[in-house]
């Protein structure tokens, strides 16, 4: 179960980075001239489609980082025969600029969706909307991987319910460190 686990924390991380540094981006202000949202201020029914936090700032940086996590595993990969041992995706075969572009965007576009259905429900931005928060850049992360690589149906269901239970944890350390307005 532990190789299991690792595998999934580690095939999933750069998405898992890809949304953490969407959100950090925010808080640095030489990124603020990206800082134009997504959705170019569309409204749906009388609702912004997603809203003033979904950026362009926020998909190229979720997609560099994801790149470069991905970059960085598949040198970890070749350096390191435990990783090798654990890892049963042959990192020989995957192209991180591919795999870590799919991942960041993936991530992003799940989490997108998800602020859709959330501005027309009238939750505001901010606001916890369980558990579709802790499930958006999953889902969205997992579908566009599949354009490259495909996992065994078991490895999809750990790394949905790892990748679930990382989500608030990363949101608690957020707020410890003053990122976040809320623990959860």
């Amino acid at each position: 179960m532990f190789a299991s686990i690792f595998f999934v924390l580690w095939f999933f991380t750069p998405a898992g980075f890809a949304n953490l540094a969407a959100f950090i981006s925010g808080k640095i202000k030489v990124l603020k001239k990206l800082n134009y949202p997504v959705d170019c201020y569309i409204k749906f029914h009388g609702k912004r489609v997603l809203g003033s936090h979904k950026t362009i700032r926020g998909f190229i940086v979720a997609i560099v980082v994801g790149v470069v996590i991905c970059y960085i595993q598949t040198v970890l990969y070749h350096t390191f025969s435990g990783i090798r041992a654990l890892v049963w995706l042959n990192y020989d075969m995957v192209n991180p600029v591919i795999f870590g572009a799919l991942l960041g965007f993936g991530a992003l576009t799940g989490d997108a969706v998800k602020s859709f259905f959330k501005r027309q429900a009238g939750i505001q931005p901010g606001m916890s909307w369980f558990p579709f928060d802790q499930v958006d850049y999953i889902i969205g992360g997992v579908i566009l991987s599949l354009f490259y690589i495909h996992l065994s149906i078991v490895d999809y269901v750990v790394l949905f319910i790892v990748w679930f239970l990382v989500h608030p944890l990363m949101t608690f350390l957020g707020y410890f460190f003053k990122l976040r307005r809320r623990p959860l």
